[in-house]
């Protein structure tokens, strides 16, 4: 391999927004009148907003039509955005500023693959907006992952061909996106529950020193 690029998800790999995500949610259950928890919030890690709903609905067995789904769509978004405002550096999770601060230094490029369409905000929020070659996002795609299309459009932005690219990845859904796309993917989080990547990690402190660097020497 003669050059590798990055792509990073967002929710649970750069920040933690599940937490946000899920008092958003479960505010909504609460007004639809069913229990919400934990539990059910990691059923929605890494999927789209709409397809969210659409599980959250079937938790509580409560039928919607179109025109209310909108509504509901909408409310959980500015219920959400009312928490991320508030962000700041303070959220950015264990490893990450040291990893960025290694592949500046290795002038390895990276960009962001996200399915949230508040990643840029996010980003600006926690003030490493500017740090990214390109954000690909809930508005630049038209298929959730496990769908690779977010991944691919990423391995484009950095001009990069698919298995040139290391994705990290905290959700089953995305692991098995660039699993899909023939990139290398890196599960941060529990290692049984994202077992199908290529190498695993609880958070990105535990990166390997030369990790980037044996990739290289690998392929």
């Amino acid at each position: 391999m003669q050059k590798i690029g990055v792509i990073f998800d967002l929710d649970g790999v750069i920040v933690d927004t599940a937490k946000y995500h899920f008092l958003a949610w479960k505010s909504l259950a609460d007004e639809l009148g069913f229990q919400f928890t934990e539990t059910h919030n990691e059923l929605l890690k890494g999927v789209s907003r709409v397809k969210s709903l659409e599980i959250l609905l079937e938790i509580g067995n409560v039928t919607l039509s179109e025109r209310e789904k909108q509504k509901i769509l909408k409310s959980k978004n500015e219920h959400y955005l009312s928490y991320i405002t508030k962000m700041g550096q303070e959220e950015i999770l264990p490893g990450v500023t040291e990893l960025l601060d290694t592949l500046d230094n290795l002038k390895i490029d990276y960009v962001l693959g996200s399915a949230s369409k508040n990643a840029a905000l996010i980003l600006k929020q926690v003030n490493l907006l500017d740090r990214f070659k390109a954000i690909v996002d809930g508005n630049s795609v038209s298929r959730a992952k496990p769908d690779p299309e977010v991944f691919l459009i990423g391995a484009q932005k950095l001009q990069l061909s698919p298995e040139n690219c290391v994705v990290f990845e905290d959700a089953i859904a995305g692991v098995e996106a660039a699993n899909t796309a023939n990139m290398i993917s890196v599960g941060i989080g529990d290692k049984n529950t994202l077992s199908e990547a290529d190498y695993n990690f609880n958070d990105l402190t535990e990166l390997p020193s030369q990790f980037f660097q044996s990739l290289l020497v690998e392929n």
